[in-house]
């Protein structure tokens, strides 16, 4: 039981800690190319800023997603309720047997 509850916190890290990852490289290459197109087209920037905002808003939403589960996992884990329910189907039933006369 503590092994579950240890990993479902280890999930739950890596959900937050990739999810953060994830956002920071892709939100950095997309900064990256939205400077470089600035750079080549002055006269494009308010559409490319508008442009800009929308995508970054939608690869953020993937992490922010990450971290809803992830803190789900750690602080309301469903798997703990089932593996309590699976330990004590499994549980062997102490048979006691009746006194002889």
């Amino acid at each position: 039981m503590e092994s579950l509850i240890g990993l479902s916190a280890i999930a739950g890290a890596l959900l937050l800690a990739f999810g953060a990852l994830g956002a920071a490289i892709g939100i950095g290459i997309l900064g990256g190319r939205f400077i470089e197109a600035i750079a080549r087209q002055p006269e494009l920037g308010p559409q490319l800023q508008t442009k800009f905002f929308v995508v970054m808003g939608l690869v953020d939403a993937v992490p922010m997603i990450a971290v809803g589960l992830g803190l789900f996992i750690i602080f309301s884990n469903p798997f703990v309720g089932q593996a309590k329910e699976a330990a004590a189907a499994a549980a062997p039933v102490a048979v006691v047997a009746p006194a002889a006369h």
